[in-house]
């Protein structure tokens, strides 16, 4: 298998967290989203027409994209995706919040403070962005205040994919330890054997 990705990138940290916890060997080609690497036209006609990362190439020659489609392949057939059809549920609901309600407002405000730049009029788009955020991480905290995983008993696609961008979410300025459950989680998924954190190699 060949990950395509941004090193920095939390969607590509939960593809290349979820591998290692596998324990599936793959190869890492990297590209830098600041410089535009990921919208040459050969990447786009090759790899992703929708110009990001991470995209996971596999030995058949599909190409997976979008983070969380990703995961639930991989995971398909694991401890990692539950088989109750209900616990599959959860986890579902729990990756589409992440990428419409957590993502957008987590990743962006990090991404702006620690990676691209502010932008225009961030005067009013930061205060807005953090608000969201602080939303987010309420109702996360909701869940982790008296439970260990966010679905069931054990680990999940649906930690990974919220650990990602949460456990890195203070580079964009945002308190987390007003968020005791949370702390706590993030503490449980670091001391997982197998686990990397963002800025290693495979």
């Amino acid at each position: 298998m060949i990950l395509h990705d941004f090193l920095p990138s939390g969607n590509g940290y939960k593809i290349r967290l979820l591998l290692t916890l596998l324990g599936k060997p793959f190869d890492l080609v990297e590209y830098d989203i600041t410089k535009g690497e990921t919208r040459t036209p050969e990447f786009i006609s090759r790899i992703n027409a929708n110009g990001k990362i991470p995209a996971l190439e596999l030995g058949d020659g599909h190409i997976l994209t979008e983070s969380n489609a990703i995961l639930i392949h991989l995971a398909e057939g694991t401890p990692y995706l539950p088989a109750d059809v209900w616990q599959r549920t959860e986890v579902m609901q729990w990756l589409f919040f992440e990428q419409y309600d957590h993502e957008p407002t987590i990743a962006v405000l990090r991404a702006w403070v620690a990676i691209k730049g502010m932008p225009e009029h961030a005067d009013i788009l930061v205060p807005m962005k953090q608000a969201g955020a602080k939303k987010a991480l309420e109702f996360m905290e909701k869940r982790l205040s008296d439970h260990d995983w966010l679905v069931a008993d054990g680990l999940s696609i649906a930690d990974i994919s919220l650990y990602a961008y949460t456990h890195v979410a203070e580079e964009g300025h945002i308190d987390l330890s007003v968020y005791p459950g949370i702390m706590a989680w993030m503490d449980r998924i670091s001391a997982l054997p197998g686990y990397i954190p963002i800025t290693m190699k495979p």
